[in-house]
């Protein structure tokens, strides 16, 4: 099975080019959507949450979003220890996941894919990019949220610059209509390899 890493800074639009391939017939699995359903499922990760945040960590049983957002992004330790007790999971529970699929190829979209050297992982990687203010522009549209905060996780990524040097396609998501026969590119590319 051939794995393709999708990533891209906060407000890209990685969403928009996974629906694009997931319309292709390309199995996508979302890291960050499993990240969060396994944060609120597993008994050995609420756990080990509640012992490095304490009990504000959840709030009824679910993960206590805001509190943990504001520790991480004042302390990277937090951050570091946080992803260690959740990547782990993530990967064993993407593994299952290739298992069950039937494609020649999958998408696994990772906010963070070469923050965490999980490019090394993939067989090809992906990076979505748009210009700074129309990324700001779309989560301040999308999310309640500010331009600081926004650029706080900004800082916390790689650049974009950083990230192409790495990859082996590059998605300029500035027009849907573009971006869509961008994807298409892509697609009948790494199809054409097996």
């Amino acid at each position: 099975m051939i794995i393709v890493g999708l990533t891209g800074g906060i407000g890209s639009g990685k969403t928009t080019v996974a629906k694009a391939f997931k319309a292709l017939g390309v199995p996508v699995y979302i890291a960050d959507e499993e990240a969060k359903k396994l944060m609120n499922k597993s008994k050995i990760i609420k756990r080990k949450l509640n012992q490095l945040f304490g009990e504000k960590a959840y709030v009824d049983g679910k993960l206590n979003k805001p509190f943990i957002a504001n520790i991480i992004f004042n302390d990277k330790t937090f951050l570091q220890k946080m992803n260690a007790i959740i990547h782990p999971r993530v990967a064993k529970h993407f593994k299952k996941w290739v298992l069950k699929q039937e494609a020649p190829y999958v998408i696994k979209e990772v906010a963070i894919l070469f923050e965490n050297n999980g490019h090394h992982a993939c067989d090809y990687v992906i990076t979505v990019t748009a210009p700074k203010a129309l990324k700001i522009e779309r989560l301040l549209e999308r999310d309640d949220t500010s331009k600081e905060k926004i650029e706080a996780i900004m800082k916390n990524q790689w650049t974009d610059a950083e990230k192409v040097k790495l990859s082996d396609f590059v998605i300029d998501n500035t027009s849907l209509h573009e971006t869509k026969s961008q994807v298409l590119e892509i697609h009948q590319e790494i199809s054409n390899r097996f």
